[in-house]
């Protein structure tokens, strides 16, 4: 309890709970949503979910690509390819801050923390999605959600200090 009591005072140990939780909501939101938008835009079911298959990245950047590109086949599965390079490459990099900056001895409930941050998103960007096409008739506001929460997780990862943390007492 003290290293997770240690943590909650470390702004980068929130920030990294943060970055995940967007992970999250873009990671669900996405997976679940796309081949539902693919369909109402007229594609076929069987390329929303050649899409999916494909998807894991480069988030705000390729969401705001996307969307500005004329929809087709290639453009699905040219932004399924994109998410797909970085899709869950955030997880080997948190896990890494939280070993370097906490140490090794705790990094296995820290990161369990830090994930449910992801897991809170995962649920808001499934529900939040369906919630806004059911209000709206279209996806077009949870896309945009989903750029905003990019430039927050990415604010969020500029001030984290990877500086290992210097305990009470520790031996110089």
């Amino acid at each position: 309890m003290q290293a997770l009591h240690e943590a909650r005072g470390e702004r980068s140990f929130h920030y990294l709970f943060w970055g995940y939780f967007v992970c999250g909501f873009q990671t669900a939101f996405i997976m679940l949503h796309l081949p539902s938008f693919l369909v109402d835009a007229g594609f076929s079911a069987n390329i929303g979910m050649t899409a999916v298959a494909l998807i894991y990245g480069l988030h705000a950047v390729a969401i705001l690509v996307f969307l500005l590109l004329p929809l087709s086949t290639a453009t699905a599965w040219a932004f399924a390819a994109v998410m797909g390079l970085l899709w869950l490459g955030t997880v080997p990099l948190t896990n890494g801050l939280i070993a370097q900056i906490f140490g090794l001895r705790y990094m296995s409930m820290l990161t369990g923390v830090v994930f449910l941050g992801h897991q809170l998103g995962a649920f808001l960007g499934i529900w939040l999605g369906g919630r806004v096409f059911d209000e709206t008739g279209s996806y077009d506001m949870a896309w945009l959600i989903a750029i905003g929460l990019s430039l927050v997780a990415a604010l969020c990862s500029w001030p984290i200090d990877e500086k290992p943390l210097v305990r009470q007492g520790a031996v110089a």
